[in-house]
Protein backbone atom coordinates (compact mmCIF):
# COMPACT_ATOMS: atom_id res chain seq x y z
CA UNK A 1 0.00 0.00 0.00
CA UNK A 2 1.42 3.37 -1.09
CA UNK A 3 0.17 6.46 0.77
CA UNK A 4 0.01 9.95 -0.70
CA UNK A 5 -1.91 13.20 -0.16
CA UNK A 6 -3.99 13.26 -3.34
CA UNK A 7 -4.75 10.65 -6.00
CA UNK A 8 -5.90 11.99 -9.37
CA UNK A 9 -7.37 9.52 -11.87
CA UNK A 10 -6.90 10.92 -15.36
CA UNK A 11 -4.18 13.16 -16.80
CA UNK A 12 -6.24 15.42 -19.05
CA UNK A 13 -6.29 19.23 -18.57
CA UNK A 14 -8.32 18.97 -15.37
CA UNK A 15 -6.09 16.28 -13.90
CA UNK A 16 -2.60 17.41 -14.85
CA UNK A 17 -3.20 21.10 -14.08
CA UNK A 18 -4.64 20.18 -10.68
CA UNK A 19 -1.65 17.92 -10.01
CA UNK A 20 0.79 20.74 -10.77
CA UNK A 21 -1.16 23.21 -8.61
CA UNK A 22 -1.38 20.73 -5.72
CA UNK A 23 2.37 20.03 -5.89
CA UNK A 24 2.97 23.79 -5.83
CA UNK A 25 1.08 23.83 -2.51
CA UNK A 26 3.40 21.16 -1.15
CA UNK A 27 1.09 18.17 -1.60
CA UNK A 28 2.30 14.74 -2.72
CA UNK A 29 0.28 13.67 -5.75
CA UNK A 30 -0.16 10.36 -7.56
CA UNK A 31 -1.73 10.87 -10.99
CA UNK A 32 -2.96 7.79 -12.83
CA UNK A 33 -3.33 7.69 -16.63
CA UNK A 34 -4.30 4.63 -18.67
CA UNK A 35 -3.52 6.19 -22.05
CA UNK A 36 -1.55 9.31 -23.04
CA UNK A 37 -0.75 12.36 -20.94
CA UNK A 38 -2.90 15.30 -21.94
CA UNK A 39 -6.15 13.38 -22.27
CA UNK A 40 -8.71 13.80 -25.04
CA UNK A 41 -8.15 17.55 -25.39
CA UNK A 42 -4.49 17.31 -26.28
CA UNK A 43 -4.43 13.99 -28.12
CA UNK A 44 -7.82 13.57 -29.81
CA UNK A 45 -9.72 16.80 -29.32
CA UNK A 46 -9.04 20.51 -28.96
CA UNK A 47 -5.39 20.66 -30.00
CA UNK A 48 -5.26 18.41 -33.10
CA UNK A 49 -8.56 19.86 -34.30
CA UNK A 50 -7.25 23.43 -33.94
CA UNK A 51 -4.08 22.48 -35.81
CA UNK A 52 -6.26 21.34 -38.73
CA UNK A 53 -8.43 24.47 -38.37
CA UNK A 54 -5.29 26.56 -38.87
CA UNK A 55 -4.48 24.65 -42.08
CA UNK A 56 -8.03 25.26 -43.26
CA UNK A 57 -7.72 28.96 -42.46
CA UNK A 58 -4.57 29.24 -44.56
CA UNK A 59 -6.22 27.38 -47.45
CA UNK A 60 -9.22 29.73 -47.34
CA UNK A 61 -6.89 32.75 -47.33
CA UNK A 62 -5.02 31.47 -50.37
CA UNK A 63 -8.28 30.86 -52.21
CA UNK A 64 -9.44 34.38 -51.43
CA UNK A 65 -6.06 36.00 -52.21
CA UNK A 66 -7.41 37.81 -55.29
CA UNK A 67 -8.92 40.50 -53.07
CA UNK A 68 -5.33 41.43 -52.10
CA UNK A 69 -4.17 41.62 -55.70
CA UNK A 70 -2.48 38.24 -55.51
CA UNK A 71 -3.15 35.76 -58.30
CA UNK A 72 -2.45 32.18 -57.29
CA UNK A 73 -2.97 29.25 -59.58
CA UNK A 74 -4.90 26.15 -58.67
CA UNK A 75 -4.60 25.50 -54.95
CA UNK A 76 -2.92 22.20 -54.20
CA UNK A 77 -3.91 20.66 -50.89
CA UNK A 78 -1.65 18.02 -49.36
CA UNK A 79 -3.50 16.54 -46.42
CA UNK A 80 -0.48 14.42 -45.58
CA UNK A 81 1.42 17.59 -44.67
CA UNK A 82 -1.50 18.84 -42.57
CA UNK A 83 -1.72 15.48 -40.77
CA UNK A 84 2.01 15.43 -40.05
CA UNK A 85 1.90 18.99 -38.71
CA UNK A 86 -1.02 18.06 -36.45
CA UNK A 87 0.96 15.14 -35.04
CA UNK A 88 4.00 17.36 -34.42
CA UNK A 89 1.89 19.93 -32.56
CA UNK A 90 0.37 17.23 -30.35
CA UNK A 91 3.75 15.63 -29.59
CA UNK A 92 5.35 18.94 -28.68
CA UNK A 93 2.59 19.80 -26.22
CA UNK A 94 2.44 16.27 -24.79
CA UNK A 95 6.18 16.41 -24.14
CA UNK A 96 5.53 19.65 -22.27
CA UNK A 97 2.93 17.97 -20.08
CA UNK A 98 5.37 15.12 -19.38
CA UNK A 99 7.96 17.65 -18.19
CA UNK A 100 5.36 19.32 -15.98
CA UNK A 101 4.36 15.97 -14.48
CA UNK A 102 8.02 15.19 -13.82
CA UNK A 103 8.17 17.91 -11.20
CA UNK A 104 8.74 17.42 -7.48
CA UNK A 105 5.84 15.94 -5.59
CA UNK A 106 4.16 14.29 -8.59
CA UNK A 107 4.25 10.57 -9.39
CA UNK A 108 2.77 9.40 -12.69
CA UNK A 109 1.36 5.86 -12.71
CA UNK A 110 0.38 4.23 -16.00
CA UNK A 111 -2.58 1.89 -15.96
CA UNK A 112 -6.30 1.49 -15.29
CA UNK A 113 -7.42 2.68 -11.86
CA UNK A 114 -10.04 0.72 -9.94
CA UNK A 115 -11.58 1.75 -6.64
CA UNK A 116 -11.09 -0.77 -3.84
CA UNK A 117 -12.89 1.41 -1.29
CA UNK A 118 -13.50 5.12 -0.63
CA UNK A 119 -9.83 5.77 0.19
CA UNK A 120 -8.02 3.24 -2.00
CA UNK A 121 -7.48 2.63 -5.70
CA UNK A 122 -5.64 -0.21 -7.40
CA UNK A 123 -3.50 0.15 -10.52
CA UNK A 124 -1.67 -2.79 -12.11
CA UNK A 125 -1.81 -4.80 -8.90
CA UNK A 126 -0.49 -1.97 -6.70
CA UNK A 127 -2.73 -0.21 -4.18
CA UNK A 128 -2.63 3.52 -3.45
CA UNK A 129 -4.42 5.35 -0.66
CA UNK A 130 -5.07 9.04 0.03
CA UNK A 131 -7.49 11.19 2.03
CA UNK A 132 -8.49 12.92 -1.23
CA UNK A 133 -9.18 11.15 -4.52
CA UNK A 134 -10.09 13.11 -7.66
CA UNK A 135 -11.80 11.44 -10.62
CA UNK A 136 -10.89 13.17 -13.90
CA UNK A 137 -11.50 10.37 -16.37
CA UNK A 138 -13.13 12.50 -19.07
CA UNK A 139 -15.49 11.33 -21.78
CA UNK A 140 -15.74 9.43 -25.07
CA UNK A 141 -17.79 10.13 -28.22
CA UNK A 142 -21.45 9.16 -27.99
CA UNK A 143 -23.43 7.58 -30.82
CA UNK A 144 -27.07 7.47 -31.84
CA UNK A 145 -29.07 4.29 -31.16
CA UNK A 146 -29.76 3.70 -34.84
CA UNK A 147 -29.20 0.91 -37.34
CA UNK A 148 -25.69 1.05 -38.78
CA UNK A 149 -24.29 3.41 -36.15
CA UNK A 150 -21.12 1.29 -36.07
CA UNK A 151 -20.45 2.24 -39.71
CA UNK A 152 -19.85 5.86 -38.73
CA UNK A 153 -16.56 7.35 -37.58
CA UNK A 154 -16.12 9.11 -34.25
CA UNK A 155 -14.08 12.28 -33.76
CA UNK A 156 -11.23 9.99 -32.63
CA UNK A 157 -11.41 8.11 -35.93
CA UNK A 158 -11.51 11.15 -38.18
CA UNK A 159 -8.47 12.68 -36.50
CA UNK A 160 -6.57 9.43 -37.13
CA UNK A 161 -7.63 9.39 -40.80
CA UNK A 162 -4.63 9.99 -43.08
CA UNK A 163 -6.41 10.23 -46.44
CA UNK A 164 -9.26 12.50 -47.42
CA UNK A 165 -12.60 11.04 -48.49
CA UNK A 166 -14.30 12.52 -51.53
CA UNK A 167 -17.47 13.14 -49.52
CA UNK A 168 -18.36 13.32 -45.84
CA UNK A 169 -21.69 13.38 -44.05
CA UNK A 170 -21.56 14.79 -40.52
CA UNK A 171 -24.38 13.75 -38.22
CA UNK A 172 -24.72 16.60 -35.74
CA UNK A 173 -24.25 20.34 -36.21
CA UNK A 174 -22.76 21.11 -32.81
CA UNK A 175 -19.32 22.52 -32.07
CA UNK A 176 -17.35 19.41 -33.09
CA UNK A 177 -19.44 18.80 -36.19
CA UNK A 178 -19.18 22.37 -37.49
CA UNK A 179 -15.43 22.56 -36.90
CA UNK A 180 -14.86 19.39 -38.90
CA UNK A 181 -17.27 20.65 -41.58
CA UNK A 182 -15.18 23.79 -41.95
CA UNK A 183 -11.89 21.90 -41.99
CA UNK A 184 -12.75 19.22 -44.52
CA UNK A 185 -14.73 21.47 -46.86
CA UNK A 186 -11.62 23.69 -47.03
CA UNK A 187 -9.60 20.63 -48.04
CA UNK A 188 -12.00 20.09 -50.95
CA UNK A 189 -14.19 17.38 -49.43
CA UNK A 190 -17.89 17.53 -50.28
CA UNK A 191 -19.48 18.02 -46.84
CA UNK A 192 -23.09 17.67 -45.72
CA UNK A 193 -24.18 18.38 -42.14
CA UNK A 194 -27.39 16.79 -40.86
CA UNK A 195 -28.66 18.44 -37.67
CA UNK A 196 -31.73 17.42 -35.65
CA UNK A 197 -32.47 20.88 -34.20
CA UNK A 198 -33.93 23.90 -35.96
CA UNK A 199 -30.53 25.61 -36.04
CA UNK A 200 -26.92 24.46 -35.96
CA UNK A 201 -25.03 25.04 -32.70
CA UNK A 202 -28.09 24.85 -30.41
CA UNK A 203 -26.31 26.37 -27.35
CA UNK A 204 -25.48 29.55 -29.28
CA UNK A 205 -27.68 32.58 -29.84
CA UNK A 206 -29.74 32.01 -32.99
CA UNK A 207 -28.55 35.28 -34.59
CA UNK A 208 -24.96 34.06 -34.39
CA UNK A 209 -25.71 30.48 -35.47
CA UNK A 210 -27.69 31.68 -38.51
CA UNK A 211 -24.82 33.94 -39.57
CA UNK A 212 -22.32 31.06 -39.49
CA UNK A 213 -24.74 28.82 -41.37
CA UNK A 214 -25.01 31.43 -44.12
CA UNK A 215 -21.25 31.85 -44.44
CA UNK A 216 -20.53 28.12 -44.49
CA UNK A 217 -23.31 27.46 -46.98
CA UNK A 218 -21.74 30.02 -49.32
CA UNK A 219 -18.47 28.10 -48.98
CA UNK A 220 -20.14 24.93 -50.21
CA UNK A 221 -21.13 23.12 -47.01
CA UNK A 222 -24.61 21.62 -47.39
CA UNK A 223 -26.43 22.07 -44.06
CA UNK A 224 -29.73 20.33 -43.36
CA UNK A 225 -31.50 21.26 -40.12
CA UNK A 226 -34.62 19.70 -38.57
CA UNK A 227 -33.36 16.36 -39.88
CA UNK A 228 -33.55 13.20 -37.76
CA UNK A 229 -31.15 10.45 -38.87
CA UNK A 230 -32.61 6.96 -38.51
CA UNK A 231 -30.10 4.69 -40.23
CA UNK A 232 -26.77 4.19 -42.01
CA UNK A 233 -26.40 1.45 -44.63
CA UNK A 234 -23.62 0.18 -46.90
CA UNK A 235 -24.18 0.56 -50.64
CA UNK A 236 -22.05 0.06 -53.74
CA UNK A 237 -21.47 3.83 -53.82
CA UNK A 238 -20.55 4.29 -50.16
CA UNK A 239 -22.70 4.82 -47.09
CA UNK A 240 -26.36 5.76 -47.36
CA UNK A 241 -27.73 7.94 -44.56
CA UNK A 242 -31.53 7.87 -44.20
CA UNK A 243 -33.31 10.63 -42.31
CA UNK A 244 -36.59 12.46 -41.86
CA UNK A 245 -36.27 16.05 -43.01
CA UNK A 246 -39.14 18.30 -41.94
CA UNK A 247 -41.53 15.37 -42.07
CA UNK A 248 -40.29 13.86 -45.34
CA UNK A 249 -38.21 10.68 -45.69
CA UNK A 250 -34.91 11.43 -47.44
CA UNK A 251 -31.45 9.95 -47.93
CA UNK A 252 -27.98 10.83 -49.15
CA UNK A 253 -24.82 8.90 -49.93
CA UNK A 254 -21.32 9.77 -48.74
CA UNK A 255 -17.99 7.97 -48.70
CA UNK A 256 -17.61 8.52 -44.96
CA UNK A 257 -19.95 9.40 -42.09
CA UNK A 258 -18.90 11.20 -38.91
CA UNK A 259 -21.10 10.73 -35.84
CA UNK A 260 -20.87 13.96 -33.88
CA UNK A 261 -23.78 14.00 -31.42
CA UNK A 262 -22.05 14.63 -28.11
CA UNK A 263 -19.96 12.78 -25.57
CA UNK A 264 -20.55 10.56 -22.54
CA UNK A 265 -18.70 10.27 -19.26
CA UNK A 266 -16.07 7.56 -18.72
CA UNK A 267 -16.64 6.06 -15.27
CA UNK A 268 -13.78 4.31 -13.48
CA UNK A 269 -14.26 0.79 -12.16
CA UNK A 270 -15.27 0.20 -8.56
CA UNK A 271 -17.47 3.25 -7.98
CA UNK A 272 -19.98 0.98 -6.25
CA UNK A 273 -17.30 -0.23 -3.83
CA UNK A 274 -16.49 3.39 -3.04
CA UNK A 275 -20.19 4.27 -2.70
CA UNK A 276 -20.09 7.04 -5.32
CA UNK A 277 -23.46 8.02 -6.83
CA UNK A 278 -23.91 8.58 -10.55
CA UNK A 279 -26.64 9.78 -12.90
CA UNK A 280 -27.26 9.62 -16.64
CA UNK A 281 -24.89 12.52 -17.25
CA UNK A 282 -22.05 11.23 -15.04
CA UNK A 283 -20.85 11.46 -11.44
CA UNK A 284 -22.95 13.68 -9.21
CA UNK A 285 -21.01 16.44 -7.43
CA UNK A 286 -21.72 19.49 -5.28
CA UNK A 287 -20.43 23.02 -5.86
CA UNK A 288 -17.03 22.02 -4.45
CA UNK A 289 -16.86 19.19 -6.99
CA UNK A 290 -17.13 16.64 -4.17
CA UNK A 291 -19.26 13.54 -4.66
CA UNK A 292 -21.64 12.14 -2.05
CA UNK A 293 -18.59 10.43 -0.51
CA UNK A 294 -16.39 12.61 1.70
CA UNK A 295 -12.95 13.06 0.13
CA UNK A 296 -13.87 11.84 -3.38
CA UNK A 297 -14.17 14.52 -6.07
CA UNK A 298 -15.04 14.46 -9.78
CA UNK A 299 -13.96 17.17 -12.21
CA UNK A 300 -14.34 17.76 -15.94
CA UNK A 301 -16.37 15.79 -18.45
CA UNK A 302 -16.92 12.90 -16.04
CA UNK A 303 -19.39 14.95 -13.98
CA UNK A 304 -21.23 16.13 -17.10
CA UNK A 305 -21.60 19.72 -15.93
CA UNK A 306 -19.63 21.40 -18.71
CA UNK A 307 -17.66 19.36 -21.24
CA UNK A 308 -14.90 21.86 -21.99
CA UNK A 309 -11.20 21.53 -21.18
CA UNK A 310 -10.96 24.91 -19.46
CA UNK A 311 -14.04 24.08 -17.39
CA UNK A 312 -12.25 20.94 -16.17
CA UNK A 313 -9.21 23.00 -15.20
CA UNK A 314 -11.39 25.51 -13.35
CA UNK A 315 -13.25 22.73 -11.53
CA UNK A 316 -9.90 21.29 -10.52
CA UNK A 317 -8.98 24.60 -8.90
CA UNK A 318 -12.29 24.64 -7.03
CA UNK A 319 -11.81 21.05 -5.82
CA UNK A 320 -8.22 21.70 -4.73
CA UNK A 321 -9.26 24.79 -2.78
CA UNK A 322 -11.79 22.66 -0.90
CA UNK A 323 -9.18 19.97 -0.21
CA UNK A 324 -6.82 22.64 1.15
CA UNK A 325 -9.55 24.18 3.27
CA UNK A 326 -9.50 27.41 1.27
CA UNK A 327 -12.19 29.46 -0.46
CA UNK A 328 -12.20 29.48 -4.26
CA UNK A 329 -12.99 32.65 -6.22
CA UNK A 330 -13.60 30.76 -9.47
CA UNK A 331 -17.08 31.43 -10.89
CA UNK A 332 -18.04 28.21 -12.64
CA UNK A 333 -21.21 29.74 -14.11
CA UNK A 334 -19.17 32.09 -16.32
CA UNK A 335 -17.50 29.77 -18.83
CA UNK A 336 -16.74 30.88 -22.40
CA UNK A 337 -16.94 28.51 -25.32
CA UNK A 338 -15.75 28.84 -28.90
CA UNK A 339 -16.10 27.27 -32.33
CA UNK A 340 -12.97 27.46 -34.47
CA UNK A 341 -14.63 27.73 -37.84
CA UNK A 342 -13.99 30.53 -40.33
CA UNK A 343 -15.26 32.91 -39.09
CA UNK A 344 -14.90 31.94 -35.44
CA UNK A 345 -17.78 31.87 -32.97
CA UNK A 346 -17.62 32.47 -29.23
CA UNK A 347 -20.12 32.88 -26.43
CA UNK A 348 -20.46 33.30 -22.70
CA UNK A 349 -23.54 33.46 -20.53
CA UNK A 350 -27.15 33.24 -21.66
CA UNK A 351 -28.77 33.60 -25.06
CA UNK A 352 -31.63 36.02 -25.64
CA UNK A 353 -34.04 33.08 -25.84
CA UNK A 354 -32.82 31.66 -22.53
CA UNK A 355 -33.36 35.06 -20.90
CA UNK A 356 -36.90 35.14 -22.24
CA UNK A 357 -37.57 31.59 -21.05
CA UNK A 358 -36.26 32.42 -17.56
CA UNK A 359 -38.14 35.72 -17.31
CA UNK A 360 -34.97 37.83 -17.17
CA UNK A 361 -35.53 41.39 -18.41
CA UNK A 362 -32.72 42.33 -20.80
CA UNK A 363 -31.78 44.76 -23.52
CA UNK A 364 -29.52 43.91 -26.44
CA UNK A 365 -27.10 45.65 -28.77
CA UNK A 366 -25.32 44.56 -31.92
CA UNK A 367 -22.21 45.81 -33.71
CA UNK A 368 -20.75 44.55 -36.96
CA UNK A 369 -17.24 43.74 -38.15
CA UNK A 370 -17.96 45.40 -41.50
CA UNK A 371 -17.85 48.75 -39.64
CA UNK A 372 -14.52 48.02 -37.95
CA UNK A 373 -11.36 49.48 -39.48
CA UNK A 374 -9.10 46.55 -38.55
CA UNK A 375 -11.57 43.97 -39.88
CA UNK A 376 -11.95 45.87 -43.17
CA UNK A 377 -8.17 46.15 -43.51
CA UNK A 378 -7.87 42.40 -42.83
CA UNK A 379 -10.52 41.63 -45.41
CA UNK A 380 -12.51 39.70 -42.77
CA UNK A 381 -15.76 41.61 -42.37
CA UNK A 382 -18.19 38.73 -41.87
CA UNK A 383 -19.64 38.74 -38.39
CA UNK A 384 -21.13 40.60 -35.47
CA UNK A 385 -21.06 41.06 -31.70
CA UNK A 386 -24.28 40.75 -29.71
CA UNK A 387 -24.38 41.91 -26.10
CA UNK A 388 -27.23 40.92 -23.80
CA UNK A 389 -27.46 43.16 -20.76
CA UNK A 390 -29.62 43.18 -17.63
CA UNK A 391 -32.29 45.89 -17.73
CA UNK A 392 -31.95 46.23 -13.96
CA UNK A 393 -28.26 46.98 -13.42
CA UNK A 394 -26.71 46.91 -16.93
CA UNK A 395 -24.42 43.99 -16.12
CA UNK A 396 -23.66 41.65 -19.00
CA UNK A 397 -25.87 38.55 -19.03
CA UNK A 398 -24.51 37.13 -22.28
CA UNK A 399 -22.14 37.92 -25.13
CA UNK A 400 -22.14 36.22 -28.51
CA UNK A 401 -19.59 36.83 -31.26
CA UNK A 402 -19.22 35.66 -34.85
CA UNK A 403 -16.14 37.00 -36.57
CA UNK A 404 -12.33 36.95 -36.76
CA UNK A 405 -10.63 36.10 -33.44
CA UNK A 406 -13.98 35.72 -31.66
CA UNK A 407 -12.44 33.21 -29.25
CA UNK A 408 -10.02 35.91 -28.05
CA UNK A 409 -12.49 38.81 -28.06
CA UNK A 410 -14.98 36.98 -25.84
CA UNK A 411 -12.55 37.29 -22.93
CA UNK A 412 -13.35 40.98 -22.61
CA UNK A 413 -16.95 40.12 -21.76
CA UNK A 414 -15.86 37.22 -19.54
CA UNK A 415 -13.69 39.54 -17.44
CA UNK A 416 -16.46 42.13 -17.15
CA UNK A 417 -18.97 39.46 -16.11
CA UNK A 418 -16.53 37.97 -13.61
CA UNK A 419 -16.01 41.38 -12.04
CA UNK A 420 -19.75 42.14 -12.04
CA UNK A 421 -19.12 45.50 -13.69
CA UNK A 422 -21.84 47.31 -15.66
CA UNK A 423 -21.39 47.39 -19.41
CA UNK A 424 -21.06 51.18 -19.26
CA UNK A 425 -17.87 50.82 -17.25
CA UNK A 426 -16.44 48.42 -19.83
CA UNK A 427 -17.36 50.86 -22.60
CA UNK A 428 -15.50 53.70 -20.84
CA UNK A 429 -12.18 51.85 -21.09
CA UNK A 430 -9.94 53.17 -23.89
CA UNK A 431 -9.50 50.59 -26.65
CA UNK A 432 -6.59 50.66 -29.05
CA UNK A 433 -7.23 51.69 -32.65
CA UNK A 434 -7.46 50.04 -35.05
CA UNK A 435 -8.23 46.78 -33.25
CA UNK A 436 -10.95 44.16 -33.42
CA UNK A 437 -11.73 44.85 -29.75
CA UNK A 438 -13.44 48.03 -30.91
CA UNK A 439 -16.29 45.90 -32.23
CA UNK A 440 -17.03 44.81 -28.67
CA UNK A 441 -16.72 48.40 -27.48
CA UNK A 442 -19.10 49.58 -30.24
CA UNK A 443 -21.80 47.27 -28.88
CA UNK A 444 -21.09 48.29 -25.26
CA UNK A 445 -21.38 52.00 -26.08
CA UNK A 446 -24.99 51.54 -27.15
CA UNK A 447 -26.10 51.26 -23.51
Amino acid sequence: MISTDIIIIGAGPGGYEMAAEAAHHGKKVVIVERDLLGGTCLNRGCIPTKALCRNAEVINTVREAAQFGVTIGEVTVDYGVAFARKEEVVKQLRDGVAMLMGGDGITVVNGEAKFVDAKTVEVAGEQYTAPAIVIATGSIPRGLPIEGADLAMTSDDILAMQELPKSLCIVGGGVIGMEFAGVFSSFGVEVTVVEFMKEILPPFDKDIAKRLKTVMSKRGVNILTQAAVNGIHKTDDGLEITFDHKGKAKSLVAEKVLMSVGRQAVLPEGLEAAGVETSRRGIEVDNNMMTNVEGIYAIGDVNGRCMLAHAASAQGSVALAHILGEKSNVKLDIVPSAVFTTPELAMVGLTEQQCEDQGIEVVTAKSFFRSNGKAVAMGETDGMVKLIVSSEDLTIVGCHICGPHAADLIQEAVTAMNAGMPVTKMASAIHGHPTLSEVVMAAAKQF
